[in-house]
C-alpha cells in the first residue's frame, strides 16, 4: 500500500532545560575535585601569603623532602581509589578517604585535621547517607566521627598541641552532612512510595478507561444487532434471503463482540462504578482510521508525525482497533510532552497474523524528571490484555522507540 504523504511543520516545541551542574556530576567526580581543592588550600597554609606577617601553619622538613613528596602521592592515590569505590563499597571507600585525609594532614605537619582538609569525608558522608542503606550510612557516621575522636585522642596520649576547637567544628559539620544526606534519602524513599502507588493507580484507571471504551464498542455493535434483527423481522416472509443475510450479520458482529469481550474483560479486575467520569460515549469508537487525524493534529501543534502503512489494510475486532490507536495516541503525546523533538514516526504494518505499532524519534526519551512512566504502563497494559508484546527503549542511535505486536485472532484474519 502507498504509504500517506505526512503533513510537514517547521513550528518547533520548547526545549526542556538541562539537568542542574549537581546532578550531570557524579559523586566520585565531585569527590576528586574536592579532594583537589581542599589539599591545594591546606597546602597554601604552610607558605606565607600575601598580607600575611607568617604562614598560618609552619610546615615540617619532611614536606620538602622525598619522603614528604611521597606520603603526598599516596595519600592522593588513596583518595582516588576511595571515590572509585564510593558506589560499590561505601564504608571502605570512607575509610580510604578519611585515611589520605590524615596523611596529608601529618604530613604538612598541622596541629590539628583542618576542616578542608576533611571536606572530601564529609561529602562522602553526605552521598553515602543519601543513596545508601540506613545501617550502612549509620556506620558509616559512626567511622566518620569515630576516626576524629580517635585522631584526637592520639595526639593527647602523644603530648601533641591538638586544636580541640576546631576537631570539634570538624565533627559538628560531618554529623550535618550526614543529616543531610539522610534526609535526602528520607525524601527519595517517600518520593519512589508515592510514584509507586501513583503508578498502581493510573494502572487502575487505565483498566477502568479501557472498561468504558469496551462497553461503547459493545454497545455501538449492539445497535447494529438490533438494526439488523428488526430488518430481518420485517422481511422474512417477503425477502427471505434478504432476512438471512440479516441475520448471518448479526451472527457475525455478535461472534465479534463476544470475542472481544472475553479478550478484554476476562483479565480485567472488576472496578468501582462510582469512579466514572461521566463523559458522554462516542458516537463511533475510535481506531487505525483515526491516526491520520491524530498526525495533522499533531503536526499543527508543532510536532511533525510521518504515517508509514504497511501490509494490506483489513478490518480488525472492536477491541484490537481500539487498543492500536490509543497506542499510538499515547506514544505521539509521550514525543510531544518529553523528546524535546520535532518529528517523529509511527508504523502501522498489518501482518498475516497479527498488526504491529511502532512509534519512533530522535529526542531525549522519557528519562527525564517531568515523566511519569503512567502512559507507558498504560500501554503495556493494554497490550498484556490482548497477550500481545510490547517494549519501549531508548534507541542506539538516540531517541526513543516504543513497538507493540498484537496478535488477530484467527476469525478475522
Amino acid at each position: 500500500m502507498t504509504a500517506a504523504a505526512p503533513r510537514l511543520y517547521d513550528r518547533a516545541m520548547p526545549v526542556t532545560a538541562p539537568l542542574p551542574l549537581v546532578k550531570r556530576v557524579s559523586p566520585r567526580t565531585w569527590i576528586v575535585l574536592v579532594w583537589c581543592a581542599s589539599t591545594l588550600f591546606t597546602l597554601l597554609t604552610t607558605f606565607r601569603l600575601p598580607g600575611e606577617t607568617e604562614p598560618e601553619e609552619w610546615g615540617t622538613a619532611q614536606l620538602y623532602r622525598w619522603d614528604g613528596l611521597l606520603f603526598h602521592v599516596v595519600s592522593a592515590l588513596m583518595a582516588l581509589y576511595g571515590a572509585v569505590l564510593l558506589r560499590r563499597r561505601p564504608l571502605c571507600a570512607l575509610a580510604l578517604l578519611i585515611l589520605a585525609s590524615i596523611c596529608e594532614a601529618v604530613t604538612i605537619g598541622v596541629s590539628e585535621l583542618p576542616m578542608a582538609q576533611y571536606l572530601a569525608p564529609i561529602l562522602a558522608l553526605y552521598f553515602i547517607a543519601a543513596a545508601a542503606p540506613r545501617r550502612t550510612s549509620v556506620l558509616a557516621l559512626v567511622l566518620g566521627v569515630g576516626a576524629l575522636v580517635a585522631y584526637i585522642a592520639t595526639r593527647l596520649l602523644s603530648g601533641w598541641a591538638v586544636g580541640m576547637s576546631a576537631e570539634l567544628a570538624v565533627v559538628l559539620v560531618s554529623v550535618i552532612s550526614w543529616l543531610l544526606g539522610d534526609s535526602a534519602h528520607q525524601a527519595r524513599v517517600h518520593a519512589e512510595r508515592l510514584s509507586a502507588q501513583a503508578s498502581a493507580q493510573a494502572v487502575t484507571a487505565e483498566r477502568l478507561r479501557i472498561a468504558r471504551e469496551m462497553h461503547d464498542t459493545v454497545a455501538h455493535s449492539i445497535g447494529i444487532i438490533a438494526l439488523q434483527a428488526g430488518a430481518a423481522a420485517r422481511v422474512t416472509a417477503t425477502q427471505p434471503d434478504a432476512a438471512r443475510e440479516a441475520m448471518r450479520a448479526v451472527e457475525t458482529t455478535g461472534r465479534e463482540t463476544l470475542a472481544g469481550l472475553r479478550r478484554m474483560l476476562v483479565a480485567l479486575r472488576a472496578a468501582d462504578a462510582g469512579h466514572g467520569d461521566g463523559t458522554a460515549a462516542e458516537a463511533r469508537p475510535a481506531g487505525l482510521a483515526d491516526v491520520d487525524r491524530l498526525a495533522a493534529a499533531t503536526t499543527a501543534a508543532g510536532v511533525r508525525v510521518e504515517v508509514r502503512w504497511l501490509g494490506e489494510p483489513r478490518r480488525l475486532p472492536p477491541d484490537i482497533d481500539l487498543s492500536a490507536f490509543r497506542i499510538i495516541q499515547e506514544s505521539v503525546t509521550n514525543v510531544v510532552r518529553h523528546s524535546g523533538t520535532h518529528a517523529c514516526r509511527v508504523t502501522v504494518d498489518y501482518g498475516e497474523d497479527d498488526i504491529s505499532l511502532e512509534v519512533t524519534d530522535d529526542g531525549r526519551g522519557p528519562g527525564t524528571s517531568t515523566d511519569t512512566g503512567f502512559g507507558l504502563a498504560g500501554m503495556r497494559e493494554r497490550v498484556a490484555l490482548l497477550h500481545g508484546r510490547f517494549s519501549a527503549e531508548p534507541r542506539p542511535e538516540g531517541g526513543f522507540r516504543v513497538a507493540a505486536r498484537l496478535p488477530v485472532p484467527v476469525s478475522v484474519r
